[in-house]
């Protein structure tokens, strides 16, 4: 919903308004989809809301296998202010998902063929959802081989984490949650990864807004910085960086690769309006700008060089 000049507890007006299919396990598969490859969306979808996101994702292309819900699928507002530039998110709760529901979701996910490359599990656990649900599908998937890619706020991710998922993607705020530390610089951000990677993390990555990210496994840490652009809408940015990381990862590219795609990917959706995520020639036309570098440093000291 755009206005101009929004006026807390006095009458607006919008200037237009947009519905999207949103939440960020589908923004990952819709900009998985928009590189061209194969992804499945999968969750919980109920009542006529439910029905809409079906609708659009069909429109888009983008193919998926929900398990039906009693409760209706919720819908979120943007309020994007063009005259200040600033976004209002209001998020609704939850649908409410009973034990038959949850029991019939796992099992779908158990029946799936062929085995897929990676299962990226992100977002918010719903109302009547166990608190532990990601460690449970971390563990049942990697009995499977599959990468499982952790995108998740700190409260889920703290309890996914011990599953040891191949990925995980906390921004600053929410890896200093995790870690107990204070991330405000570019060498604690690093040691922060060094310490994720300890935790039995395959790829550790910290994302950083607009300063883009830095990502390591016990092998090397790679930072990778997007070039100034003009902000439009940040909703879905990090969604966008999951699926450049996945797409390459899962693909058997480098780690400098991934990092180059993800903040492409990540930095394109920016320049779209509300939830439209990003666009792949936009995607293209970034790649080239992305400074991606590999950093080496210790654990045990300051010393941080740049190769």
């Amino acid at each position: 919903m755009n206005v101009s000049g929004l006026q807390i507890g006095q009458s607006n007006r919008w200037t237009s308004l947009r519905s999207y299919a949103g939440g960020k396990g589908i923004d990952v598969s819709r900009a998985i989809h928009e590189m061209g490859v194969q992804t499945v969306a999968y969750g919980f979808i109920g009542g006529n809301e439910g029905r809409i996101v079906e609708i659009m994702l069909d429109q888009e292309g983008v193919l998926f296998s929900f398990t039906p819900v009693e409760q209706a699928t919720r819908t979120n507002f943007i309020i994007n202010d063009s005259r200040s530039h600033q976004q209002t998110i209001i998020n609704a709760p939850g649908p409410h998902i009973s034990r038959k529901e949850l029991e019939r979701f796992i099992e779908k996910l158990r029946r799936i063929t062929p085995v897929p490359d990676a299962m990226v599990i992100s977002g918010s656990v719903p109302p009547g959802v166990p608190a532990d649900i990601y460690y449970s599908l971390i563990r049942e998937t990697r009995r499977y081989r599959v990468k499982t890619i952790l995108d998740s706020a700190v409260q889920w991710l703290r309890e996914g984490i011990k599953a040891k998922p191949y990925l995980v993607k906390p921004n600053v705020q929410e890896a200093e949650e995790l870690l107990e530390k204070d991330l405000s610089n570019e060498e604690a951000i690093i040691r922060a990864t060094f310490d994720l990677v300890k935790r039995g993390v395959e790829v550790a990555v910290v994302s950083r807004g607009k300063d883009g990210l830095i990502a390591a496994t016990k092998d090397s840490i790679v930072k990778a910085v997007p070039p100034l652009v003009k902000v439009r809408s940040v909703v879905g940015a990090g969604d966008c960086t999951t699926a450049g990381l996945t797409i390459k990862l899962t693909s058997g590219e480098t780690l400098i690769e991934a990092c180059r795609l993800g903040v492409a990917m990540g930095t394109a959706a920016v320049l779209t309006p509300g939830t439209e995520l990003c666009h792949r020639a936009d995607v293209e036309r970034l790649l080239p700008e992305i400074e991606v570098s590999e950093v080496a440093a210790s654990p045990r000291s300051k010393a941080v060089f740049v190769k």
